[in-house]
């Protein structure tokens, strides 16, 4: 008799569902599980002997065979145990096969039977939705899985309830969804004392989601400004909210079940590998690049990254996706993030402090800086140096308007850019803008072209810093609420594009 169960097998962000076999036959006893199974699937049968032992269920004397179809589709992770063993229980009669068809299921078994929580509950319920099937996974990720409201998730806590649910000895209720979850505590801007361009430019920057570059001293207030950027970003949208809870399901992050409406904030040390960036390693788990999808990444000390790391980010901040390619696979995710990144003009950070500089002045600010590539130079809309805080400005009241009231002007340019954009749904900011719909949304008028012009000559701008200014000058009209792009906001738009007295 062959019994079949379901089960889902991840590609990135995407479910694929996996055909789950049980064959018991005559011959030698065993319990063979194929189907290119990896050391945690393979392992499956050493758990679920155990909890089979715990449930006094008997391994029958036969030959048991186990296939994961599709057969040529690597098959990784602890959460084939439960339908491996619901398989086996159906394929002895002791569950209704009929009943286990009708159910995709994932979870890990502890040795006596309990469910252990696993990763990827809410990409597996979407895959059960589109397939028409309830889902069966462990307690911990039902209230993650219960987000998807068109499809039944069962949450037991052990093997037991499983069985007893699917015989209707003891049917289990439908598991209710998590909280939605909290914004961490962030500071206000007000706080930050002087800075009034960089606030300007962490507006602008949230305004439009256009990647940001803070070149300053230490001490001089960058890592203190982009922590306070997530107070100015607006909620996310509930499709927004599902793709970044969909890959921080899959990294095992999300807070009890909790899907949150504010945008993500990671900051990787410059020690971070390759693939703790951009996704890879075992499993090829989504990186830190995907992790802030739909929110930010603040990286500090740019330059003391690798520069293999650096280059990377250059096709993801363009194309919104990441593909991690392996021998047998390549993994696409998202990473639609706002780039913000900080350093200092040299190594020893006091380039422009005479009485500080080292002797190499300054040539040492010329090689700090350029570790970061041209290329990857111009893909930041927004280039500003941040000046040391003097001590006499420590010693002033706080001043300057508080993030909830700039997040209420960030939230309007915003309204904007969604009504702007309703007929282009993978254009979600102007930082997304290109080709004809740029041309079409921040047309300059003609002294504005003059102006850029200009500008272009004097700066050596490249094509993509011209459409770069254009998105920025669009962002700083959407902020004035004007329909048009006016002079004045192509003159500020510019204005970010300086180069660095530090950096040359």
């Amino acid at each position: 008799m062959v019994a079949i169960a379901y089960s889902v097998a991840f590609e990135g962000v995407e479910a694929r569902l996996v055909e789950v076999q049980c064959s018991v036959a005559a011959g030698l006893p065993g319990f063979a599980i194929v189907g290119l199974p990896d050391k945690a699937v393979s392992e499956a049968r050493e758990r679920v002997r155990a909890a089979f032992g715990a449930l006094a269920i008997a391994m029958p004397n036969r030959r048991l065979t186990v296939n994961l179809s599709p057969a040529d589709l690597p098959k990784e992770g602890s959460h084939f145990d439960l339908p491996i063993a619901l398989a086996v229980l159906a394929a002895l009669d002791i569950i209704p096969a009929d009943e286990l068809a009708r159910c995709v299921s994932l979870g890990e078994l502890a040795l006596d039977g309990r469910l252990v929580q696993v990763t990827g509950a809410l990409p597996a319920a979407m895959a059960a939705a589109e397939d028409d099937r309830a889902l069966i996974c462990p307690r911990a990720c039902g209230p993650e899985a219960a987000w998807v409201e068109t499809v039944p998730v069962i949450a037991p806590s052990t093997l037991r309830e499983v069985v007893d649910h699917l015989t209707d000895r003891h049917p289990l209720s439908r598991a209710q969804p998590g909280t939605i979850g909290g914004r961490a505590p962030v500071g206000c801007l007000s706080e930050v004392k002087g800075q009034e361009r960089a606030k300007r430019a962490l507006e602008i920057a949230a305004s439009g989601r256009h990647h940001l570059l803070m070149v300053g001293p230490p001490g001089a207030g960058k890592s203190m400004l982009a922590a306070r950027l997530p107070g100015l970003m607006p909620p996310l949208s509930p499709v927004e909210a599902l793709e970044t809870s969909m890959i921080h399901s899959l990294a095992g992050t999300l807070d009890e079940g909790g899907i949150s409406r504010h945008a993500p904030f990671r900051e990787p040390h410059h020690t971070a590998s390759m693939a703790a960036i951009v996704g890879g390693g075992r499993g090829a788990k989504p990186g830190e690049i995907s992790l802030a999808h739909n929110g930010v990444l603040f990286m500090d000390e740019f330059p003391e990254f690798p520069r293999q790391v650096l280059e990377t980010l250059r096709q993801p901040i363009e194309t919104g996706e990441i593909v991690v390619a392996r021998a047998n696979a390549h993994i696409r995710y998202p990473c639609r993030f706002l780039l913000v990144a900080a350093a200092n003009p040299c190594r020893c950070g006091h380039l422009a402090d005479a009485a500080q500089a080292c002797s190499r002045a300054p040539n040492c600010g010329a090689d700090y800086m350029g570790k970061i590539s041209g290329p990857l130079m111009d893909r930041f809309d927004l280039r500003l140096e941040v000046p040391a805080v003097s001590f006499m400005d420590l010693e002033l009241p706080p001043a300057g308007e508080t993030s909830e009231r700039i997040a209420l002007r960030v939230a309007a340019a915003r309204d904007i850019q969604t009504r702007r954009f309703r007929d282009h749904p993978r254009l979600r900011a102007n930082a997304d803008a290109s080709g004809a719909v740029l041309d079409e949304i921040a047309s300059p008028c003609p002294e504005g072209r003059a102006l850029i012009v200009k500008a272009s000559e004097r700066l050596g701008l490249t094509a993509r810093g011209y459409h770069r200014i254009l998105r920025t000058a669009r962002t700083i009209a959407d902020l004035d609420a004007s329909d048009t792009v006016r002079t004045p906001h192509l003159a500020e738009a510019i204005s970010y594009r300086l180069p660095f007295v530090a950096g040359g």
